[in-house]
């Protein structure tokens, strides 16, 4: 698959052959699917909690003796059936990942840049660097490119300038090519890729 590159002001830098083993597969709904669930299940924290009835502060007295009174039998008022007692089955804190063969994530990964592909939604930039961070002049070069809501993939490092321009930007999110994941790939409209981020994803599935 063959792609023309731009510059960052819109302009042509020449063109960029992208394999087909990464770029060029048939998406798959449920690789997606599979690894969204993945990544959504592992950023989860976890520390919602309520009290059980061994945790309230109620007294552990019988509330009544246990015959005679002509109402139900009962111990302590920490019961969950009472006002101010525990919860029963309540939510504790515990970790919400779940495994996930690592062929899987990277299978899902190359589906995920495919279908970006498949959709003509795939833009590669010969670098992004700007000569001073500016949110305007940022907006200027998107509005350029018709780019509203896009990902942007760098290299190993993000320039400065570029990342403290776009970091006000609404539905504009700056990664560079060690952060690249399915999830944020599949929710923006486009998905930018500089040089050095294309070469560093062939090197990395070669």
């Amino acid at each position: 698959m063959k792609l023309d590159i731009t510059t960052l002001e819109g302009g042509s830098a020449g063109s960029v052959e992208l394999s087909d083993a990464i770029f060029g597969l048939e998406p798959r709904a449920d690789i997606l699917a599979r690894m969204v669930r993945y990544q959504l299940a592992k950023r989860r924290a976890g520390t919602h909690k309520s009290k059980g009835r061994s945790e309230v502060d109620r007294t552990r007295k019988k509330i009544y003796k246990q015959k005679g009174t002509g109402g139900a039998r009962h111990g302590a008022a920490s019961a969950p059936q009472f006002r101010g007692g525990g919860k029963a089955f309540g939510p504790i804190v515990r970790d919400h990942a779940h495994d996930l063969p690592k062929k899987v994530r990277a299978l899902a990964l190359r589906h995920a840049l495919s279908a970006k592909a498949k959709g003509s939604e795939i833009i590669i930039i010969d670098d992004v660097k700007l000569s001073e961070p500016k949110t305007k002049l940022l907006l200027g070069h998107f509005s350029k490119l018709d780019l509203s809501s896009v990902l942007v993939i760098g290299g190993a490092e993000i320039d400065v300038n570029f990342g403290l321009a776009a970091r006000s930007i609404p539905n504009v999110d700056v990664l560079p090519i060690q952060g690249i994941n399915v999830y944020d790939i599949l929710r923006r409209d486009k998905l930018v890729l500089t040089r050095a981020a294309v070469d560093a994803l062939e090197a990395r599935f070669k």
